[in-house]
């Protein structure tokens, strides 16, 4: 194989995912001389490509589609042969996708980024060979950031063939609308994939291990969610574990069981949605002693540092939260940090979101986690149902609620359930970060009416003020 003469940069990439190219922007930005490799055609990682965007591309169509053919006639609207072409809806997914991968190479120019193509492996000693097709090239770097995401953790006794039983690689793409379809998993994933192809008529059911849908927000969330979502349609089988596959009279089932209880769910697709995993495939971390923890993610310390010097690592092949905005922060702060300036991410405040409808959202802890912190803990919730825009726009399903602690009244936690709730929680996000508490939040002026006047209320019920 031919082999490319050493070209030395400040900055170095390995991952364009949302982490990946926001780091390596920012070091360009500030002055280092900066490249971004990545392996596949198209930048954007998992999130542009096959996760995020997409999904949310298809989220907003369906929800649509939902909404004109079960709200339109109470709103005196009248829709006669309403119907939903599945190539069409692809077609726009595609679309969306496409403005922003362009958008990506724009900026990359824009800021002065060498983009590379080709998988890159650690060599050591601030060395990265990247390899493409029948060439490699060797490149060195003062800070080398290792960004290669994470991909999705499949069953090993009922692996993905592409067909039956997909990832959500495939659960973006059908091409017609499965008929019958489980899904594993009823965590982002799975509910809003589920959400998607329930809208468009297929027959959905959600098998999780756990006791309660979306398990990792509060308790009232879990249990707002099951009800909202089984008005829509959505079945679940909780506290089910899956146990495999059968064919039986040319039919596909899934199977599991609940305690004594055997269960067999007829499905068309089976979309395995139980996490993601940590990638680093082909890095040559075992070869240069990087070191890697239980679950095969790279230690970093609180900066991203790894045990390697002059090498971090951010976003999801790191311990934490898998979630884009995470890894931007991280990505961020490691390349002011190589820039002489103060960088810092924030992980008490990192929000999450299923988008769904209605979408969920939450923030710091919940009430069990506050609890089992030690705190002593105060309460305040707030129906979307006596909301006055909520009324008005029929986005009443869903409730905010807000924890604080009882002897210093800051804020801990908050968790919603309700439409646009995914831009509401900013503002909580936004409390916390100056640590501000449930009063400071009662006492903000909101427009009325408003959703985001909930979030108000329910700040004023911490304390009965």
């Amino acid at each position: 194989m031919q082999q490319d003469s050493t070209t030395d940069y400040d900055f170095a990439v390995i991952g364009a995912g949302p982490g990946g190219y926001v780091a390596a922007i920012k070091a360009a930005q500030l002055g280092l001389k900066t490249v971004l490799i990545e392996k596949s055609p198209h930048l954007g990682g998992t999130c542009l490509n096959v996760g995020c965007i997409p999904s949310k591309a298809l989220l907003h169509s369906t929800e649509l589609f939902h909404k004109i053919e079960h709200e339109a006639a109470d709103n005196g609207i009248s829709v006669k042969g309403l119907t939903m072409n599945v190539a069409g809806l692809m077609k726009k997914k595609e679309s969306v996708v496409t403005k922003l991968r362009g958008g990506l190479i724009q900026l990359m120019a824009q800021n002065k980024v060498e983009v590379r193509h080709g998988l890159g492996r650690l060599l050591g000693n601030g060395k990265i060979e990247i390899a493409s097709g029948k060439t490699k090239a060797v490149i060195s770097a003062k800070n080398i950031v290792i960004a290669t995401g994470s991909t999705s953790i499949e069953l090993p006794f009922m692996p993905f063939d592409g067909e039956t039983i997909v990832s959500s690689d495939e659960g973006i793409a059908f091409t017609e609308v499965p008929k019958k379809m489980a899904i594993v998993g009823a965590g982002a994933i799975g509910l809003e994939l589920g959400s998607v192809w329930a809208r468009l008529g297929s027959d959905v059911t959600i098998i999780e291990l756990l006791p309660n849908v979306a398990p990792t927000f509060d308790n009232d969330i879990c249990k707002a969610a099951e009800r909202s979502f089984k008005k829509q349609g959505l079945k679940f089988e909780l506290g089910a574990k899956v146990t495999g596959v059968k064919q039986a009279k040319g039919k596909t089932y899934l199977t599991a069981e609940r305690g004594s209880e055997k269960l067999e769910i007829e499905a068309d697709k089976i979309l395995v949605a139980v996490g993601r995993r940590p990638f680093s495939e082909g890095l040559g971390a075992a070869d240069i002693g990087l070191k890697l923890d239980e679950r095969k993610r790279i230690v970093v310390d609180g900066h991203g540092q790894t045990n390697l010097p002059g090498v971090f690592a951010i976003g999801d092949i790191t311990v934490g939260p898998m979630l884009a905005h995470k890894a931007e922060e991280e990505g961020v702060a490691i390349a002011e940090r190589a820039a002489g300036k103060a960088g810092h991410v924030n992980y008490e405040v990192i929000p999450n979101v299923v988008y769904t409808s209605p979408e969920i959202a939450s923030v710091g802890l919940s009430e069990a986690e506050a609890k089992a912190k030690g705190y002593t803990v105060r309460i305040g919730k707030m129906l979307f149902a006596a909301n006055g825009r909520g009324i008005a726009s029929d986005a009443t399903d869903g409730l905010v609620k807000v924890i604080a602690c009882a002897k210093t009244d800051k804020l801990l936690g908050v968790q919603m359930i309700g439409e646009h709730v995914s831009e509401i929680i900013a503002e909580a996000v936004a409390h916390m970060e100056y640590g501000g508490s449930a009063e400071d939040l009662s006492r903000t002026v909101h427009a009325h009416p408003t959703l985001s006047e909930t979030l108000k209320a329910a700040a004023t019920m911490v304390g009965n003020r």
